[in-house]
């Protein structure tokens, strides 16, 4: 038996679809991309390619923007909804100019202070670079957006030689290549996805019409509550040497709870793709709502200490979603803030159970970064157990004598991908047998962060098994255990099935892509309160 509640394909392009509207997001697509042309070849013509003496500007232009439909349930009822249409435009301006003598002689230093100021590794360590940036609004019309950048354009010049040198700015290349087509790919991309999502008046009947049929069959006081997003979500990156890349993708999430008669009998669910399929959505609603009939059963108040703990999907993907932003990338490691240290360092290992990459190919993200380098498709972070590479963007390679692996701005994970193991589902609780199954954690924090210790709070669906059985639901728990340890000599298995758990974050715009994560059993996990 398995209570693993998030389950969908989110690369699977073979789901039936009841309704489309893809034709019209497809449309304003390819207007916007037309409009972000134009305002890069507006601004190639009006950059000054010269400021002041013998200095070079070179800029950088990168769009986020959405199409999309929010709508919020609560009591199996809509309660907001509506359409927001928003674009977002970040140029760059950065100048290269050659280090004179007079500025070597200043009267800010030596000679060796400034050249220190300019990595000797990089190519252009004889100059000297400055960088501007500011936010912009995009709207898809171009003589608006013109109407705006191009003051702020004006400004930027302006300000550049006030600034001070920026030692590790990267400045825009095009990739070299050894063959024309590879040349072109990382050069200019065009990565357009297609798919079916719900009509916005559809969306309400979609997502209502399942609840109450089960609400009927099952218990009359079943309430739902949650939010949709469903729409197009476009990237773009251009700059002053050439290269082109636009990203683009219809998608949709679905991030809800069902909430039974009693306090604290609530499970939650979450679905998410380009193809809207009823039938994968009603079989959800109907493993969910299996969950809180187990709910009803009187609570277990489990005292602190160590359990065999099995970790569903949903959980696992919690702690990665912490691990992520725990130092993966090389300036957290250079920098001593990373979990990470004693595993890069090889003073520690983890389980050979345990791996975790980068995988492109399955999560629908774009690869290229804000400066408009290309990350390969697949790059493994921990291979079995042991430390493989670290994430890289321009600004570190250049910092820390590195070669880029086109990591974005935060050096974080953007298609995180946990490897399967041999657990099969129906023997989960069996070999469980006594301990704790967690369907979800929350409020999760590093207690200690060079020390790779994790702390967070049970969630939502957690019971207690006893001899293979689910006896109880849980009261809730906070654990706190050392990463070095659950996912080291305390991992003793995987599942073989990999579940892929949707990004649902709205802040400032709808989180694209997720992870792919299996289940968890581990020895001893640590409940401290």
């Amino acid at each position: 038996m398995t209570l693993q509640t998030t389950d969908t394909e989110q690369t699977n392009d073979s789901f039936s679809s009841t309704s489309t509207s893809t034709q019209q997001a497809a449309s304003g697509s390819r207007h916007y991309q037309k409009t972000f042309q134009q305002l890069v070849d507006a601004i190639n013509r009006n950059i000054g390619r010269n400021i002041g003496n013998q200095s070079d500007v070179h800029f950088t232009l990168t769009l986020t923007g959405e199409d999309s439909q929010f709508t919020r349930f609560s009591q199996v009822k809509v309660r907001q909804t509506g359409q927001v249409c928003d674009g977002q435009l970040r140029l760059t301006l950065i100048t290269s100019k050659e280090i004179t003598s007079e500025e070597i002689s200043s009267k800010d230093g030596s000679h060796e202070s400034k050249r220190d100021s300019v990595p000797s590794q990089a190519a252009d360590a004889n100059k000297a670079h400055r960088t501007a940036t500011i936010t912009l609004p995009f709207t898809g019309n171009f003589t608006a957006d013109w109407k705006v950048i191009q003051p702020a354009l004006t400004q930027l010049q302006a300000e550049l030689p006030l600034l001070p040198i920026d030692p590790y700015a990267v400045l825009p290349t095009k990739t070299q290549a050894t063959s024309q087509a590879s040349h072109q790919s990382q050069n200019h991309t065009n990565e357009v996805h297609t798919g079916n999502l719900l009509e916005a008046s559809a969306v309400a009947e979609a997502l209502l019409n399942p609840i109450r049929s089960s609400a009927e069959e099952t218990s009359p006081t079943l309430d739902f509550s949650g939010l949709y997003a469903g729409g197009l979500s476009y990237r773009a990156y251009a700059d002053s040497v050439g290269k082109r890349h636009w990203f683009e993708t219809p998608s949709f999430t679905l991030d809800y709870s069902l909430f039974g008669s009693r306090l604290q009998q609530a499970v939650k669910g979450t679905i998410a793709g380009k193809h809207w399929n009823p039938e994968k959505y009603e079989q959800d609603i109907a493993a969910v709502a299996a969950q809180l009939k187990l709910l009803s059963r009187p609570a277990k108040a489990v005292p602190r200490g160590s359990y065999r703990t099995y970790l569903a999907p949903a959980a696992v993907a919690d702690i990665i979603d912490t691990i992520i932003w725990g130092g993966l990338g090389e300036a957290s490691l250079r920098q001593g803030n990373s979990a990470f240290s004693k595993l890069e360092q090889g003073a520690a290992v983890l389980s050979e159970q345990f791996s975790l990459e980068e995988d492109f190919q399955r999560i629908g993200i774009p690869r290229f970064n804000s400066s408009g380098e290309i990350a390969p498709t697949r790059l493994p972070l921990i291979q079995k157990g042991q430390w493989a590479n670290s994430l890289i963007n321009g600004r570190s390679a250049k910092e820390y004598g590195k070669a880029s692996n086109g990591a974005n701005e935060e050096e974080v994970m953007r298609a995180p991908t946990v490897a399967p193991g041999t657990l099969k589902e129906k023997d989960i609780l069996a070999e469980l047998d006594t301990g704790l199954y967690i369907s979800n954690l929350h409020y999760l924090n590093w207690s200690d962060l060079n020390a790779g210790r994790i702390t967070g709070m049970t969630r939502y669906a957690c019971f207690w098994v006893e001899d293979g059985e689910i006896v109880a639901p849980i009261e809730n728990l906070r654990f706190d255990d050392d990463l070095y340890r659950f996912l080291g000599e305390g991992l003793i298995a995987l599942t073989d099935q990999q579940t892929f758990l949707p990004a649902v974050g709205t802040y400032d715009r709808r989180s694209l892509g997720g992870m792919w994560v299996p289940g968890m059993l581990i020895d001893q996990f640590r409940y401290t309160l």
